[in-house]
């Protein structure tokens, strides 16, 4: 009798493998799939380069502490430059330096919104050319905002202003937003949201910065995918605080201030408490990038009726990005302990950054952090905090409209709903639209992703016409 039950497991695990391989085989990378871009740098490249380089030499740093508009003022006069039809034609509306033009469409239909932002953060270090020269060498343009995010905001106001002097006038209004204060999460977003709302105005579709086109987005998927980003997590800053009533270093006592949260820190480094989950929009992006992995990988994903466990503890070996797509993070991101190098404090902190996932939101996963710092007799603050946006529907018209325009400009390169890990001002429309993309359609490499907030930010110059195009189409696809 036992020998016939181990006969069947053996039976039963020669199955599930013989199905997992026919599997596996049997997802196949699509025979017209586009796995590279070949973007030639053209006379028209080049003189949207040279256009950009004018918006990148505007300084336009934000900040929460910095009041003074003046500089994003300066910055509307370039604009006004350049783009004399959007000017000319569309209803200009100014709100504290963040800027909204409506162009007038032939129908009453829903509007759309393309948008984008024209505040960069601080550029400090040493680049190979200045953050602020517009350089353009070796078919790059550099400086800071080329891609987060002056690069798209000048690629979909090129494409209205040529529109507009072709004679094109779009079937639906089209509106064109830009905050001075995405870079903070300020009053830029919030002022052009009222302003919508107060006027009754129910966008179809916005789009707005987030994913991008990349080549080999994730460790071991080879092909180059338009990542439309429809999930924002959550975000808040917290602070911990240990209190003791100091002391001269030169005779410590157990657990000082900074060792207690020194042991709270590596406690939620070495024992996560956030749970990760295949939601539905991981699960399609996966699903969309399959074909394009290797065997290993693709044993794995094409099964994941029965390997799902096994992803989700392994994802974090795989992609640090990947995991978070998954669950709630924290990362600690500041500390202070005394002021004096031989005095214990009687204050120290640590302040950590919350990206909260759907499944675990905000105010639970900021509790979960409060209890686990009181074992720590720690004292828990919020800085701030917001919350999960609603999940755009990858199956609906709007994603698919969007879908369209990639394939059109870029042809057979895949698409893929997007889980977003970091925050865009998209959070502040929830009343005003049911579907907020996040997606900037231009191609980006390793080393320009890792410029954005980084050093070296740039643009290629090859890649600028395709984003006119994209948002042509957008226009018209609407």
């Amino acid at each position: 009798m036992f020998g016939y039950i181990i006969l069947g497991v053996v039976a039963l695990i020669v199955a599930l493998l013989a199905v997992c391989l026919i599997r596996t085989l049997l997802c196949k990378t699509p025979a017209d799939a586009k796995l590279t871009l070949d973007q030639q740098e053209t006379d028209r490249a080049r003189k949207y380069a040279e256009t950009l380089a004018e918006l990148i030499r505007c300084e336009t740093v934000s900040s929460r502490y910095d009041d003074d508009k003046s500089k994003f003022y300066e910055f509307h006069k370039v604009l006004e430059r350049h783009f004399p039809n959007i000017h000319r034609i569309c209803e200009k509306t100014v709100l504290n330096g963040n800027l909204l033009f409506k162009w007038s469409g032939k129908e009453s239909g829903e509007p759309i919104m393309l948008m984008s932002h024209h505040d960069v953060v601080e550029a400090t270090g040493k680049w190979q050319h200045e953050p602020f020269s517009g350089d353009i060498a070796d078919g790059k343009l550099w400086g800071r905002g080329t891609q987060d995010t002056k690069g798209s905001l000048f690629c979909f106001l090129t494409a209205v202003e040529e529109l507009i002097e072709s004679g094109y006038t779009p079937a639906c209004d089209i509106y064109l937003a830009s905050s001075c204060t995405e870079e903070f999460s300020g009053e830029g977003g919030p002022l052009i949201a009222k302003h919508l709302k107060d006027n009754g105005i129910h966008l179809r579709l916005l789009l707005d910065e987030g994913g991008a086109i990349l080549n080999k987005p994730i460790g071991g998927v080879n092909g180059t995918f338009a990542l439309l980003g429809v999930l924002e997590k959550g975000y808040a800053d917290l602070k911990f605080t240990a209190r003791s009533n100091g002391g001269h270093a030169s005779y410590p006592k157990k657990n000082t201030p900074i060792a207690r949260l020194s042991k709270f820190v590596c406690d939620i480094e070495k024992s996560d408490p956030f749970v990760s989950k295949l939601h539905p929009t991981a699960a399609e992006m996966f699903r969309r990038m399959t074909p394009y992995m290797g065997f290993g990988m693709k044993l794995v994903f094409s099964n994941l009726w029965l390997f799902k466990p096994l992803l989700l503890k392994l994802m974090p070996a795989i992609s640090a990005q990947g995991a978070a797509m998954l669950k709630t993070t924290c990362a600690f991101t500041t500390c202070k302990g005394a002021d004096g190098l031989n005095v214990l404090p009687q204050e120290a902190y640590v302040t950590a950054n919350m990206r909260f996932i759907h499944h675990q939101p905000t105010d639970e996963s900021i509790e979960i952090m409060k209890k686990r710092a009181a074992k720590y007799d720690l004292e828990t603050e919020v800085i701030y905090k917001d919350y999960p946006c609603p999940i755009v529907d990858h199956t609906s018209k709007q994603f698919a409209l969007v879908e369209k325009a990639v394939k059109q400009v870029y042809g057979s390169i895949g698409v893929c709903p997007y889980p977003m890990t970091g925050g865009t001002d998209c959070k502040f429309y929830n009343e005003v639209t049911d579907h907020a993309i996040r997606f900037s359609p231009i191609y980006m490499t390793a080393q320009q992703m890792s410029g954005i907030h980084g050093l070296d930010e740039n643009i290629t110059v090859a890649a600028i016409p395709d984003g006119v195009d994209f948002y042509k189409e957008i226009i018209k696809g609407a």
